[in-house]
């Protein structure tokens, strides 16, 4: 059996009169790949906020590991990447990871020598020592899940991580993650299916704040697969059809 390394249980925000997530359930398997999936609004990125320990949730748990006590603060076990990195452009990449290794703890040697291996690990060598201000929208994503990766966390949580790169910083960041699968605990968010299809296990479908589906990947596949083809056509092409039959 699978062990579990976070169970989430009637998680909920509440913003004033708006309630963003409405009590959602759901386990993270270790080692495994899951994908928070839903439209814009759907309270993904809320909920990735609360269990990155940013922002306290109205009511729920969220309970790290197999142990029935609530962990108080499991933070240092997790990497996060917002839908929307800062980064200090005028450090090079590698200085970046440095000072992101020590914020997480540690130390001076320890930090320089992990900030080279996640570097290598993401395929940034090259541009190790060139500013942030020169790289791609890709290199940027890429840089941001080192530094997610950096203190060697049980998971990672990434929110949105390809949504604003063209098609070739989608593809480096995707197989990127494909990498990845098995090494680290990863949850990532995204409106696009493809993308949960192409790397994910399983996967939370989120809509209005609640979750519609979930389960794994394979199983949701052949419980909703329709073995039939539906081919719609425009006004007067069913006539030309019939002539060309």
């Amino acid at each position: 059996m699978t062990e579990k390394l976070l169970s989430i249980h009637e998680l909920t925000k509440s913003i004033g009169s708006i309630t963003p997530v409405k009590g959602i359930s759901f386990d993270l398997k270790r080692g495994g790949c899951t994908a928070l999936l839903g439209p814009n609004g759907a309270g993904k990125t809320t909920t990735l906020r609360m269990l990155a320990g940013l922002i306290p949730p109205t009511r729920g748990e969220i309970k790290h590991g197999s142990a029935d006590k609530q962990t108080n603060d499991w933070r240092h076990r997790i990497g996060y990447l917002p839908q929307y990195p800062k980064f200090y452009s005028w450090m090079s990449g590698k200085e970046y990871l440095s000072f992101s290794a020590k914020l997480s703890g540690l130390s001076g040697q320890k930090a320089l020598q992990r900030s080279q291996e996640v570097i290598e690990m993401v395929g940034l060598q090259q541009a190790s020592k060139r500013r942030i201000s020169g790289y791609s929208g890709g290199m940027k994503q890429r840089l941001g899940i080192a530094q997610a990766l950096v203190h060697e966390p049980e998971l990672i949580m990434l929110d949105e991580p390809v949504s604003a790169l063209d098609p070739i910083g989608r593809r480096e960041v995707m197989d990127l993650l494909n990498r990845l699968r098995g090494e680290v605990t990863i949850l990532f968010s995204t409106h696009v299916l493809h993308d949960a299809e192409e790397i994910c296990d399983d996967m939370v479908l989120m809509v209005d704040g609640e979750i519609a589906e979930k389960g794994a990947l394979s199983e949701l596949r052949s419980k909703y697969r329709q073995p039939v083809l539906s081919i719609e056509v425009e006004p007067g092409e069913r006539e030309l059809a019939w002539l060309h039959g």
